[in-house]
């Protein structure tokens, strides 16, 4: 396991709002089912958070911009695991 980051190092200063983009493939349950996978990390998130939603052009993918109240190192790292070990999500950025 990683040592913790001192927070003077971090170039993130928490807390703070940090956009996060997830892609997948277009699937009528993707939105709500990122939204549940995040909400286990920030309980504050919630729909009203995903940003932009925004299809392929050939429509077979779906992205997302989500926004999470981020806290701390440690905790964004864990929604960046949770979403890119996600089976239905292709990347996180």
């Amino acid at each position: 396991m990683n040592e913790p980051i001192d927070p003077k190092d971090s170039l993130i200063e928490y807390p703070s709002d940090f956009p996060i983009k997830v892609v997948g493939l277009m699937h009528d349950e993707f939105a709500q089912t990122i939204v549940e996978v995040v909400t286990v990390h920030d309980p504050e998130f919630h729909a009203g958070k995903v940003e932009t939603m925004r299809p392929s052009s050939a429509g077979k993918y779906l992205s997302l911009t989500i926004t999470v109240r981020a806290t701390s190192r440690e905790q964004l790292d864990n929604v960046y695991r949770a979403l890119s070990g996600h089976p239905m999500v292709k990347f996180v950025l």
